[in-house]
C-alpha cells in the first residue's frame, strides 16, 4: 500500500524541514533470508496473523481483528495523528543450490527516523517485546542507510568547490610544479594520485 503521487512526495522527499538537504531522499536497503520450511509449517491462520492479511486474498485484516504483533501494525507509525508513510519496494529472490530464500529490501523516506521507528518497532517491539514475528523466520543479513541527495544539491556542492557549472569551460590546468619529483595537484586539494590520476601525470 505504497503512497502514490502527491502523497508520495511528501513521504519520501525532504522538505523545508531541512532546507539544505531539500528534494534528496533517504535510502534504507536490506537483505532478509528466510526459513520457508519453518513458515510453511506454520497453520495458514498464524500465517495470517504475522502478517495481517488474508493469504490468499492479500486483504488487509480489520484493525480489530489484528494482533498487536503483526508485521504491519508494527510497521505502521503515527505522529500527532498523522501517518508517516514510506516508499518501498520488494524483491524476491532464491538460490535452490544453497537453499537460500528471501527478499531484497528497499525504501524511500523523506526522514531516517521514519525508518529507524519501524525497526525499532519490529526488532525491539511497540512495546518493548512485542515484536515483529515475522522476524522468527525472516533474519536480516544486510542493512544500509543512504542519503540520496538532489541534483540541485550537488550542483551546489560542485560550484562551492570551485568546479564549472554545467555549460560553462573547464579551468586552465595549472602549470607544472618547479620541483622535478613533484605533480601538480588538480587545484581541487587533492594530491592527483590515485585511480583518477591525468593522463599528463603518467607521462
Amino acid at each position: 500500500e505504497n503512497p502514490v503521487e502527491q502523497a508520495a512526495v511528501d513521504a519520501t522527499l525532504i522538505g523545508g524541514e531541512d532546507a539544505a538537504f531539500a528534494g534528496g531522499s533517504y535510502v534504507i536497503v536490506q537483505k532478509y533470508l528466510h526459513d520457508l520450511a519453518g513458515w510453511n509449517r506454520l497453520p495458514v491462520e498464524m500465517q495470517e496473523k504475522i502478517i495481517g492479511r488474508a493469504k490468499l486474498s492479500d486483504i488487509e485484516q480489520e484493525d480489530a481483528l489484528k494482533a498487536p504483533y503483526a508485521h504491519n501494525v508494527l510497521t505502521s507509525i503515527e505522529e500527532n495523528g498523522e501517518a508517516l508513510e514510506i516508499l518501498r519496494d520488494n524483491m524476491p529472490f532464491g538460490d535452490a543450490g544453497k537453499g537460500e530464500f528471501g527478499t531484497y529490501f528497499i525504501g524511500y523516506a523523506r526522514s531516517p527516523r521514519r525508518i529507524e521507528q519501524m525497526l525499532e518497532n519490529m526488532f525491539v517491539g511497540r512495546p518493548p517485546g512485542n515484536y515483529d514475528r515475522l522476524l522468527d523466520f525472516s533474519r536480516a543479513v544486510t542493512g544500509s542507510l543512504f542519503f540520496v541527495p538532489s541534483a540541485t544539491f550537488l550542483d551546489d556542492v560542485a560550484a562551492d568547490a570551485g568546479a564549472p557549472a554545467a555549460g560553462e569551460a573547464a579551468p586552465p590546468e595549472p602549470e607544472a610544479a618547479a620541483s622535478p619529483g613533484l605533480r601538480p595537484s588538480g587545484g581541487d586539494g587533492s594530491l592527483g594520485i590515485g585511480s583518477l590520476k591525468r593522463k599528463a601525470d603518467h607521462e
